[in-house]
């Protein structure tokens, strides 16, 4: 699904013009891309949490050039769904 996809299945159930729901989506990622790169983590809750996490520094290997280099400790952002979230999902799976 797209986020265009996303766009028109709000604006199916709502109601809502396409133009006003596109506008709500795109601050809502742009809010959560704020907060993320300030450094704090956003939860919804029943839904999941967008977190920052830490890398530590490591060290690691360039094996067509035969050296190491070491990779700095940094953050990257990634998404932890809620319980029942994943609950949801592993039940309604098809298999």
């Amino acid at each position: 699904m797209t986020k265009a996809d996303i766009v028109n299945e709000i604006a199916k159930n709502t109601g809502i013009e396409k133009v006003t729901v596109q506008k709500t989506v795109e601050a809502f990622m742009e809010t959560v891309k704020g907060s993320m790169v300030s450094g704090n983590n956003v939860y919804l809750r029943g839904f999941g949490s967008f977190i920052v996490k830490k890398r530590a520094k490591k060290t690691a290997r360039n094996i067509s050039k035969n050296t190491t280099i070491i990779i700095p400790a940094h953050n990257i952002p990634a998404f932890k769904p809620a319980k029942s979230f994943i609950t949801k999902v592993k039940s309604k799976v098809k298999k």
